[in-house]
């Protein structure tokens, strides 16, 4: 194999590569223009500018507390602004659109519909206007030259009481864009166990589940979120990173509830930058995604608020190759992880796997055969030998 291969990837090709997202919230990845155009047709006073580019500036600023529950309050803008079926059908195509063309080709992206119902809206009106949105923003990234697939994942709220509702809606719309159910909202006081009737209702139902858990909160959150809730994946886990131990001499000893983890392997949907604004991890290069990454943990990559955090799918994977050094085959490692984690059928992401994703790192590594060639002659060394 050439040294050529393991050269780091450039930012244009980063872009370029196939990528998955498992973990990225409609509320928080709005465009700033939007959110100001929206606010103006419903009059929404309470934005802090009405200047896009200022507006985008202060959405991160604010977020970059290192704090989970101010970060959190950012949303009451985004989610302000959405409250009518034209509002929440342009943010998801927008959605789509803004994915495809960061060479996201699958996307599950999650939203509250119980935030969305101040201005009249029903829940199911909701899910539709979003379900429509997603496919309008895939049939526009199609005809720019982008391919993706977004599937919604239906969230309730940690602090309110209607999760069975919304795991029973998820289940109703479940052929027809919905592919899951989340819950999200500040951890600490509300633990997963107070919706054990939701995840029991999913369970008996055949159907997949995420849960926010081990972000602010600790390895209690992990274990309830697994062992008592039977969560299919994790959102963030970050804090599994508690229960492994890392000796002076680098020997690695992981505790039963980290064991139990990688051997099941159950996904870990990690957020780097969002983990760095809200407090869950101090920097890039000690966030625990390159010693995760090491011990071979399912890991996979995601945005969490595009909006929020200033970033989006190319941006956290040049941190990681900057930071870690990464290559176009860890890409891969981690896209193929997230594509296998994904709540669509088994045949639909191998598909996916074989014929999209490992086919588009081919080519990008295979970009090196064909660099323009020198057309002066290579000076003499004066020698023969080789």
């Amino acid at each position: 194999m050439t040294s050529e291969t393991t050269t780091l990837p450039t930012s244009e090709q980063i872009c370029r590569a196939p990528k998955v997202l498992l973990h990225d919230h409609l509320d928080g990845g709005l465009r700033p223009a939007t959110v100001v155009e929206l606010a103006r047709e419903n009059g929404y006073e309470g934005l802090p500018e009405t200047d896009p580019e200022k507006l985008g500036i202060w959405f991160r600023e604010a977020a970059d507390s290192g704090s989970l529950e101010r970060y959190l309050e950012t949303f009451a803008h985004t989610c302000a602004v959405m409250q009518t079926r034209d509002a929440l059908a342009r943010v998801a195509a927008e959605c789509a659109e803004d994915l495809a063309a960061d060479g996201v080709v699958y996307a599950e992206v999650r939203y509250a519909p119980e935030q969305h119902l101040e201005q009249g809206l029903t829940l199911e009106e909701v899910v539709e206007a979003v379900n429509e949105g997603f496919r309008e923003g895939e049939r526009r990234a199609r005809e720019k030259g982008h391919r993706i697939r977004v599937g919604a994942l239906l969230t309730a709220m940690r602090h309110a009481a209607r999760s069975l509702e919304i795991a029973e809606l998820a289940n109703r719309y479940r052929d027809t864009g919905v592919v899951g159910f989340d819950i999200a909202g500040a951890e600490a006081g509300y633990p997963p166990t107070r919706h054990l009737d939701a995840f029991e209702y999913l369970k008996r139902e055949n159907n997949h589940f995420t849960i926010h858990a081990g972000e602010a909160f600790g390895l209690p959150s992990i274990w309830q979120a697994l062992q008592w809730c039977g969560a299919d994946r994790l959102g963030h886990g970050v804090r599994i990173i508690d229960d492994i131990e890392v000796a002076d001499d680098g020997s690695v000893k992981l505790g039963r509830l980290a064991s139990y983890v990688r051997d099941k392997r159950i996904p870990l949907e990690m957020c780097p930058t969002s983990n760095l604004q809200t407090g869950a991890a101090p920097s890039y290069a000690e966030h625990p995604i390159g010693l995760l990454r090491r011990l071979q943990f399912r890991l996979t990559v995601n945005t969490d608020n595009r909006l929020m955090s200033g970033t989006n799918m190319s941006r956290e994977f040049e941190h990681l190759v900057k930071t870690f050094r990464y290559t176009l085959d860890d890409m891969q490692w981690f896209t193929v992880n997230a594509m296998k984690s994904a709540f669509i059928p088994f045949d639909e992401r191998l598909a996916m796997i074989n014929d999209v994703i490992k086919p588009g790192y081919a080519e990008l590594r295979a970009e090196w055969l064909f660099r323009p060639q020198s057309t002066t002659a290579p000076v003499s060394s004066g020698s023969d030998s080789v």
